[in-house]
């Protein structure tokens, strides 16, 4: 019987990749995002994989949203074994002189706040079933603040972070597991919403999302004795 799998900003970038790994190696697989345009073109780069793959438009940052989401997931496909929370924003106006208050609300909308309702929203089944991993892609200015990001999304950052601790002091006794990943720059379409972004010539070198993927398949498929709490990773 296929596990299953919840992927948010699964129409891009990282969680594109991460979802057609899991379809790809036999999973079913939640697309969550906010265009489904952006969902269909996973469908579509996914080959074959994509008889395993639901597509669920979604703006995680509306509760309500994430809740008839959830109740989709869980009819269709079953009890997640993983959520993947990969979905995350900026703004090119980050810069605290600069950083509109309507900016900052999205952008914790996005980064935070939808880390948690998609959590919150896949949590009680997986107390019931006794196991689940919750995996969330921060960001290393999710440790240390660096000028390239902004206050929003370091804020935001710093949260998921806290959200993955929390996760594991409570949930532990439930069979329930959480992973923060600190990622250094990733070769993704948000490279765009820098004020000036990075040449094509310098995303080589960068990590690339299938990089992502493959770390992400590690932890989920750890034996569930084991959980790795933190992985910091860049480029070479």
């Amino acid at each position: 019987m296929s596990k299953t799998a919840v992927v948010t900003g699964a129409g891009s970038g990282v969680g594109q990749a991460v979802a057609i790994k899991f379809a790809k190696e036999g999973w079913n697989v939640a697309l969550v995002g906010r265009r489904a345009d952006a969902l269909k073109d996973t469908l579509t780069k996914a080959g074959d994989a994509r008889k395993r793959m639901l597509t669920c438009p979604c703006d995680i940052g509306i509760e309500a949203e994430v809740k008839k989401m959830a109740s989709k997931v869980l009819d269709a496909l079953g009890v997640a074994e993983v959520v993947v929370n990969a979905a995350g924003t900026n703004t090119a106006k980050r810069r605290m002189h600069e950083l509109a208050t309507e900016d900052y609300h999205m952008i914790m909308n996005a980064n935070l706040n939808g880390s948690y309702y998609v959590a919150q929203a896949f949590l009680p089944k997986m107390r019931e079933q006794k196991s689940g991993t919750i995996i969330n892609v921060i960001s290393e200015a999710g440790r240390i603040a660096n000028p390239k990001a902004g206050p929003a999304y370091v804020i935001s950052k710093f949260g998921q972070a806290g959200l993955t601790q929390a996760i594991n002091v409570e949930e532990r006794p439930n069979g329930i597991r959480a992973c923060s990943i600190f990622p250094g720059d990733i070769n993704t379409p948000l490279l765009d919403r820098r004020p000036v972004p990075p040449p094509q010539d310098a995303r080589v070198n960068m990590l690339q999302p299938e990089d992502m993927a493959d770390t992400i398949w590690l932890v989920a498929n750890l034996p569930a004795r084991a959980v790795i709490e933190e992985i910091l990773i860049r480029p070479k």
